[in-house]
């Protein structure tokens, strides 16, 4: 059994927050692959389901964000999870919009959930972090993470979401490179015959970006 946990604020004030986009990518994922109806459980909500020949809990903490921990503890105790068998998907302001990164272990840069997860269940988890940009600014981080996303944000973040629902499958069976690849392919669609390839018949790579943004880079967030 594996534990796949969305961060979030519960609430509808906060569903379109940027910081909630752990939460979106579990109710894709749900929908997509047919779990059953979410259930109050464990200080959170929670929905069951297999991906591959893996059974899954899908869990967003009730908790606040910087309580998460308190919830994906009480899992991990009932089912007798170790961290490596918990998966954290989280937004990234160090990554810039639509890019997706698949990570295992490795410390939590001030992000309050997963410094309450680290309190809680240790380090070792594995985390899927979702880039949502830097507001450029350090003492921006907070409002610009509880803010909602724009409606252009649409172009890159239903790509996003449903790459991560596509790729949740390999990532339940330990696939984390073709997970990454379905993400990609969503992302980053092969380009058409009209478009430029290097070869005929080949497949152009898209020109590639920084993965994370040059603004504080590598700076405690504090949120």
């Amino acid at each position: 059994m594996l534990l796949f946990v969305g961060l979030g604020n519960p609430g509808a004030k906060y569903s379109r927050n940027r910081h909630n986009i752990g939460f979106m990518a579990l109710d894709r994922i749900a929908s997509d692959h047919g779990f059953g109806t979410w259930r109050s459980k464990f200080k959170g909500l929670v929905s069951e389901g297999r991906l591959a020949s893996e059974r899954i809990l899908l869990l967003k903490p009730g908790t606040y964000m910087n309580l998460s921990g308190q919830s994906v503890a009480a899992a991990a105790r009932f089912f007798q999870l170790e961290p490596d068998e918990i998966v954290v998907f989280h937004d990234e302001i160090d990554l810039a919009p639509g890019k997706c990164r698949y990570k295992e272990g490795g410390g939590h840069a001030g992000h309050n959930g997963l410094r309450s997860l680290h309190s809680q269940i240790g380090g070792d988890y594995r985390r899927v972090r979702l880039g949502v940009g830097h507001p450029g600014d350090r003492d921006r981080v907070s409002s610009y993470v509880l803010h909602d996303f724009a409606k252009a944000d649409s172009d890159w973040l239903e790509p996003v979401l449903r790459g991560v629902s596509d790729g949740a499958p390999n990532l339940a069976a330990g696939e984390s490179g073709s997970f990454m690849n379905a993400v990609a392919l969503r992302v980053s669609p092969p380009r058409t015959s009209k478009t430029k390839t290097v070869a005929e018949g080949s497949v152009a790579t898209p020109v590639s970006e920084p993965d994370t943004l040059s603004a504080n880079e590598g700076s405690k967030r504090f949120r």
